[in-house]
């Protein structure tokens, strides 16, 4: 299975911490420091290419001009399981303003709807990184980044944990020009669309609402 816009991390440390993440007896602190270590790797290599400039600055020697990243950056979590790695990416990208998008599914049609959604208005002039710890069918991700383009976004990319090859298939031909950073690609989906092996309900393990 090739897509083309999806990079599996293959870091030893990513992988020895989402192995940590999946063990059932992982507890809410340890859940939630794994999936910020994990966000910080991943968060690491998707934004190798935002652009940079020179500007000049002071050293405690002399006077040099030196890179400084020059494009706004907003992060976007996908409610709620995408805010428990917010805090990674603004650790990397301390600048960089938050937006929020809220998805549900309707329990008829199984179709996300977006009931929230903010961001900041000059969001087309900016970089987007999305955020949600799950790319398990690809409908909400693929719905967020559709409510993001419908607000002017036109550079975005996405950080998951893990996924299935069923969500990165549905969403590649959704969005191929999104690139998708996947700390794993799983075996797929059980019939009622969770991630296998998976690590359960990513929410429900940050948040201790198991």
């Amino acid at each position: 299975m090739n897509y083309p816009n999806v990079h599996v991390m293959t870091h030893p440390l990513i992988q020895h911490k989402i192995s940590m993440l999946r063990k059932i007896e992982t507890g809410t602190k340890d859940f939630h420091e794994l999936v910020h270590e994990i966000t910080l790797l991943i968060g690491y290599e998707a934004s190798r290419e935002l652009p940079l400039e020179e500007e000049e600055i002071q050293t405690p020697l002399m006077k040099m001009r030196g890179p400084v990243v020059n494009q706004k950056v907003c992060i976007v979590p996908i409610l709620r399981a995408g805010l428990g790695m917010v805090d990674a990416m603004r650790s990397l990208i301390p600048a960089a303003r938050v937006g929020h998008i809220g998805l549900y599914r309707d329990p008829e049609t199984h179709l996300p709807v977006e009931y929230y959604c903010k961001v900041p208005p000059d969001i087309a002039n900016q970089s987007v990184i999305v955020l949600d710890p799950m790319l398990a069918t690809g409908g909400s991700a693929a719905a967020a980044v559709s409510a993001l383009k419908s607000r002017g976004a036109r550079d975005i990319k996405m950080i998951n944990v893990i996924g299935a090859p069923e969500g990165a298939e549905y969403f590649s031909k959704a969005h191929p020009d999104v690139n998708v950073y996947l700390g794993c690609m799983d075996q797929g989906l059980n019939e009622h669309c969770y991630i296998l092996p998976g690590l359960g309900d990513a929410g429900d393990r940050l948040f201790g609402t198991l």
